[in-house]
């Protein structure tokens, strides 16, 4: 667990001198690496999340078929709460899209 922490904050950090340099540069190349930049960041905003949630995703599968496999008589709780829980880990990936078209359609240098 700590190594996702530590490996979080040197990306944000990393990332950071990165966004808060590039409104120069832009300006004087006619906004080329503004365009390049929030094309990453799109492509980050729902990799991420989608990376995250297919790791999620096949955790919850795999404990709640062994479960079904342990106990076959609690199947249908298991299974309402696996769909349950599925939605919202899906949710995740959603909200990454959302940040990714709102990054695309908000940025003047594009379109």
């Amino acid at each position: 667990m700590k190594k996702v922490s530590i490996l979080t904050s040197i990306l944000v950090l990393a990332l950071s001198a990165v966004a808060f340099a590039a409104e120069g540069g832009a300006a004087a190349s006619g906004g080329t690496v503004n365009i390049a930049l929030v094309c990453i960041a799109a492509a980050l905003a729902v990799g991420i999340p989608a990376l995250g949630c297919g790791l999620g995703m096949g955790t919850g599968i795999g404990g709640a078929c062994s479960g079904i496999a342990r106990n076959p008589e609690a199947s249908g709780k298991i299974t309402v709460t696996m769909i349950i829980g599925l939605a919202l880990i899906e949710s995740l990936t959603i909200y990454g899209l959302v940040i990714s078209l709102i990054l695309l359609m908000a940025n003047p240098f594009i379109g």
